[in-house]
């Protein structure tokens, strides 16, 4: 008899702990599915802008030349969206630092300012003659085209791409780069986090 009881008590035990530990799991996959429906990802939106957006880039690519005439004008910024580390190695004179990662409504308002103002980009794919600071990206990932859409995204519509490849050396860039490789260093702007 007194087998009997341990051996009830002992089951007993078991299903208690297999029931608490079934219970736990679906705690925990609840959990997961509320973390994904809560997620502020919406890829069918991303590609829904990125459609719009592919429409309205088509008319502000610009050449090398437009693009220095335009940065001549005082509401316009050349803005640079590239790691720290290749700003610091090689931008366009006067460029404004916010590396890509930083995007968001806080950040692009320091960097940038009003939404009316005209921004220049660039990015890596359209340099060569520096494999340091201007490394090539596979085309459909040029960093202009993620920059591009979240700038659109985020209500800043005034945007007008590079369109060009140039050569760091060509002589109508050539004298308008700054950082670590001529050593006139400029500092980054990296926003600060709450």
């Amino acid at each position: 008899m007194q087998n009997y009881f341990i051996y009830t008590l002992l089951l007993t035990f078991c299903l208690a702990i297999n029931t608490l530990s079934a219970q736990k799991v679906n705690e925990h996959k609840d959990f997961q599915e509320r973390l994904v429906k809560e997620s502020p990802i919406e890829y069918p939106e991303f590609l829904k802008l990125s459609g719009k957006v592919q429409v309205y880039r088509a008319g502000r690519l610009v050449s090398l030349d437009t693009f220095f005439e335009y940065a001549k004008d005082p509401n316009t910024i050349i803005l640079d969206t590239r790691s720290v580390s290749d700003f610091m190695g090689r931008h366009i004179k006067g460029a404004v630092h916010l590396p890509f990662p930083k995007f968001n409504k806080e950040s692009l308002e320091k960097a940038i300012g009003s939404k009316d103002k005209r921004i220049l980009i660039y990015c890596n794919n359209n340099f060569t003659g520096d494999s340091k600071y201007m490394v090539t990206k596979m085309a459909p990932l040029a960093l202009n085209i993620p920059t591009f859409i979240n700038l659109y995204g985020y209500g800043y519509k005034n945007v007008y791409e590079l369109k060009e490849l140039v050569d760091v050396k060509d002589p109508r860039v050539e004298a308008k780069w700054e950082g670590i490789y001529g050593m006139n260093f400029k500092k980054s702007y990296e926003p600060s986090t709450p």
